[in-house]
């Protein structure tokens, strides 16, 4: 069976949430939707991988298309990216398979918009897309799909390394690599001083760690000045964020106007969890509810807020906050589109501008480059649910591609894999080490 070929090879979702990619293989479903929207700005991996690899996808899809019974294909795919468009048209034989052309917006790739997009179709508040027959897997995710059905397992990432670099480009890294490696294979960074945004500029994170490594999740490493507008605003601290929302905030309510999810229907009122950082009488009990079901997109915060305050990391608190209070929200409102949603969408290049990364836009061209580190540290959590306890032990010999870390059957995960072959250096709940 395909899921367990795809638990075995460790495929899980490649676009950023990691979710094990045989459970999905086992559902039943009338739409099986691959999600080619890439809509981080500044990181085009997907776009080179539909270009160079458009048959892998394909036949990827295919065989998720076959194993959950899907009557129809829906492949979401911007306008803009006509070269890897049409690179997939000339490659398509499966005839149950329709190109979805979306618009160069942000979130196009958010999986509520794409599967109402592609299909018309709103997916429950705090929902799945299996709530309304469907199944949404990323490019890459498609791509390893493939290549399980080859019995070749996940010990490789695509991405882009971008930003402050001299040598801009998207390439195969090995799982485990340090960023720092992947950053002199693209030339070096321009400046001294810098920060690196792993996966994005909007939903990703801030590290300044380089000797931080690769897993099966990283969309992107975006290279930016410690200086950068951006840098500036990621490393204030939460009580920093909250101290300056209480006192600034208007309540303009902005940041909900530009929701997209609030625009789709969903009940997420950014500017009233805003309340909750004490400028009412009222408590965050209150106020905390419309931000369970935020997709932390980031738009509020980078975007919306006219006045350069933290609604998105507010309703991130919030959330959390809730969770450890035993609270749930449920809407009760029925799921009704905005009548001015397709009016308030927010263009990548006006996003790009307003996050002052304009001079970064460039293309990131393929390079089929071997990068061939002398150690690389596969992290045991990789993906969505249990981490992986360690297969090997100090001291063992390994091959690429050997199992080095195993997930219980009974638990919801997949193995991890070495990506490359030598000697075990170090093996613990948190990583394995493999050098050369």
């Amino acid at each position: 069976m395909l899921s367990e070929k795809l638990r075995e090879c460790g495929v899980v979702g490649a676009g950023g949430a990691g979710f094990p990619t045989y459970v999905k293989a086992q559902s039943q479903v009338e739409f099986m939707i691959a999600n080619g929207a890439e809509c981080e700005p500044l990181i085009h991996k997907d776009a080179e991988l539909m270009f160079h690899f458009p048959g892998e996808i394909l036949a990827g899809m295919t065989a998720m298309i076959d194993a959950t019974g899907a009557r129809s294909g829906k492949f979401g795919i911007k306008s803009k990216n006509a070269e890897s468009l049409h690179a997939l048209e000339k490659s398509l034989k499966d005839r149950r398979i329709d190109f979805v052309q979306l618009g160069d917006f942000y979130p196009s790739g958010d999986e509520y918009e794409l599967v109402y997009t592609a299909t018309g179709r709103l997916i429950p508040p705090a929902g799945i897309p299996l709530q309304v027959g469907c199944v949404v897997n990323n490019v890459e995710t498609l791509y390893n799909v493939q290549r399980a059905l080859e019995n070749r397992p996940v010990t490789e990432k695509f991405l882009s390394v971008c930003g402050a670099v001299r040598q801009p480009k998207s390439l195969w890294a090995p799982l485990g690599i340090s960023f720092r490696e992947l950053i002199e294979a693209a030339g070096g960074a321009t400046v001294s001083d810098f920060g690196v945004f792993i996966s994005g500029l909007m939903m990703g994170t801030l590290t300044f760690d380089l000797d931080d490594v690769v897993t099966k999740t990283t969309g992107g490493l975006i290279v930016l000045p410690r200086d950068h507008y951006l840098l500036t605003r990621k490393t204030r601290s939460q009580q920093e964020m909250n101290r300056i929302g209480k006192s600034a905030c208007d309540q303009c309510s902005y940041c909900t106007e530009f929701c997209p999810r609030y625009l789709l229907g969903y009940e997420v009122v950014p500017h009233k969890v805003m309340r909750s950082l004490g400028f009412t009488l009222t408590g965050g009990d209150i106020w905390n509810q419309w931000s369970e079901l935020c997709c932390s997109c980031g738009l509020c915060t980078l975007y919306a807020c006219p006045e350069d305050l933290y609604p998105k990391e507010a309703c991130d608190q919030g959330k959390h906050d809730r969770q450890e209070a035993g609270l749930k929200f449920t809407q009760t409102k029925p799921v009704r589109v905005h009548p001015m949603k397709e009016y308030r969408r927010v263009p990548l290049m006006q996003l790009r501008r307003r996050l002052q990364v304009e001079e970064y836009e460039k293309e990131t061209p393929f390079e089929k480059i071997s990068l061939d580190p002398q150690s690389v540290r596969l992290k045991m959590r990789q993906h969505t649910g249990a981490s992986a306890a360690p297969a090997v032990s100090v001291g063992d010999r390994v091959k690429a591609g050997q199992v080095v870390g195993r997930v219980e059957a009974s638990k919801l995960g997949v193995d991890v894999h070495s990506s490359i072959a030598g000697k075990v250096r170090a093996a613990n709940s948190e990583f394995v080490e493999v050098a050369v």
